[in-house]
């Protein structure tokens, strides 16, 4: 059977006892102080709840999508009150529900290209008027290998995904960088 988790599912294991702990949450935090109180928030690629842990405490109402099993049941001990999806972002239905944010981080340029876009359109159109977007991808345009599962991975630069997103009705701001250097995106439904 495939992994349909682009390499995390044979590498679940590693990858939880890897995982810098505190690369992101910076700026996830950040982020998620702008959200409502309450807000409905998706997050895509939720691996084992590195990022989540934020957003539940942050008192945001998630729900998780992660295509690896193990991965996916370590987030479900963590957090057993939040539904979950055990699926590929590009697969998932996305609750069949509008979301006031999403976040996607760590995730999206683990992707082929052609599933990178159909999660920046879906998450585009799984926003309510006024939701957030936020993602992580390398502003330069490129491929490399994956340092944990040495498969390949992408970034189809800031260009593309701004224009996609604004294709998509986002206004699409500049983004920073978190504590690990990591690039990331920020969107907002019009």
């Amino acid at each position: 059977m495939a992994d349909r988790a682009n390499g995390y599912e044979d590498y679940a294991e590693q990858f939880m006892l890897r995982r810098d702990k505190f690369i992101g949450p910076d700026a996830v935090r950040e982020w998620a102080r702008r959200l409502p109180p309450g807000a409905d928030v998706l997050e895509l690629g939720c691996g084992h709840g590195v990022i989540s842990v934020v957003l539940v405490e942050a008192g945001l109402k998630l729900f998780a999508v992660e295509p690896s099993p193990t991965l996916l049941r370590a987030f479900q001990e963590r957090f057993p009150g939040v539904e979950t999806d055990c699926s590929p972002a590009e697969e998932s239905a996305f609750f069949g529900r509008a979301f006031d944010a999403i976040v996607a981080w760590g995730v999206l340029f683990l992707m082929e290209e052609v599933a990178q876009r159909q999660v920046l359109s879906k998450a585009a159109a799984a926003l309510r008027p006024g939701g957030r977007f936020l993602f992580t991808a390398p502003r330069e345009n490129g491929e490399w290998i994956d340092i944990l599962t040495q498969r390949p991975s992408r970034s189809l630069g800031a260009e593309a995904y701004e224009t996609l997103l604004r294709e998509a009705g986002c206004e699409v701001s500049s983004g920073g960088k978190d504590l690990g250097g990591n690039e990331y995106y920020e969107a907002v439904k019009l």
